[in-house]
């Protein structure tokens, strides 16, 4: 099996279909769990039991920025000892133990003053969620997404049962919870059709999805990836990539595999790609989602 084998699925508006990637085979979506997690927050800022922009209890930050990454928290994924750990495959440390690690390095900025990438900022957005649901967020995404839209091969990843079923054996033997947020595990076609049913209007109130989808402007061409333009809106990496057009969506990766799950809304027959790799390299599944739209 070589390096950067790529399991591809795609969905368009039309209702057309493809990609080589098997109902069966499952993959981690790391970061593309972000995206499950917004949608879940905001499903409950619609009923009113969360708000986007109150400070959260003891915090000087909202859900909003939480969810935009726009907190000024800094992230665990700088800490050289947690992938030392990962890596030994350690007992996780406990929630506070990580938070202490990481809150050493101080707030990066004042919240809404900038904007830095934190998975701390996801872990505040999970507490919150079960909190106010008072069930675990497995439940909560399951109850919310998961089941509403039949999609049977996602589920939240929460033991080593499950790590040693991924597709890749590099997997056997990662502990779950080493990703605090939360993470689902499922297939390539499962993960095209959750993020599709997000822009077919199926998931959120229209105002909600404006609110979803509003960007911040992050920059221009990076290095090794098709992004042309950058930017973050609620839970989805929001730019353009060269020749695709728009891109909405989130890339993911950890130590033994990478994702990238983007619509693509500006094509002809707008459609939603998720590509599924074994490299390291995020830029290899974004290429790859890319050149995908630009055929199709």
């Amino acid at each position: 099996m070589s390096k950067q084998e790529i399991h591809t699925s795609w969905i368009a508006n039309s209702g057309r279909r493809g990609g080589n990637a098997h109902e069966r085979a499952r993959f981690p979506y790391w970061s593309f769990s972000k995206t499950a997690i917004a949608i879940c927050a905001l499903k409950l800022v619609e009923v009113q039991a969360l708000d986007l922009d109150e400070p959260l209890q003891g915090h000087p930050f909202t859900l909003r920025q939480l969810l935009g990454h726009t907190s000024g928290l800094p992230d665990y994924g700088s800490l050289k000892e947690y992938h030392r750990a990962v890596f030994r495959k350690d007992k996780p440390w406990t929630q506070q133990e990580l938070l202490d690690a990481t809150m050493a390095q101080g707030m990066l900025f004042s919240p809404g003053e900038g904007w830095s990438y934190s998975n701390i900022g996801y872990l505040y957005a999970r507490n919150l969620i079960e909190q106010v649901t008072m069930k675990p967020l497995g439940i909560v995404i399951h109850d919310f997404l998961l089941g509403r839209l039949g999609l049977e091969s996602v589920e939240f990843w929460g033991n080593l049962e499950q790590s040693a079923a991924l597709y890749w054996g590099a997997g056997a033997g990662y502990d779950p919870r080493w990703v605090y947020h939360g993470c689902l595990v499922g297939s390539a076609p499962d993960a095209s059709r959750l993020l599709h049913a997000l822009f077919a209007g199926g998931l959120l109130q229209a105002e909600t999805l404006a609110e979803m989808l509003d960007r911040r402007s992050l920059g221009g061409p990076v290095p090794s990836r098709p992004w042309t333009d950058c930017g973050y809106a609620l839970g989805l990496m929001s730019g353009a990539m060269d020749g695709a057009g728009r891109a909405i969506g989130h890339s993911g990766g950890g130590p033994f595999s990478v994702n990238a799950v983007y619509h693509f809304p500006d094509l002809e027959d707008a459609m939603t790609v998720a590509c599924f790799t074994d490299s390291t390299d995020e830029g290899v599944a974004e290429y790859a989602a890319a050149e995908i739209a630009r055929r199709q």
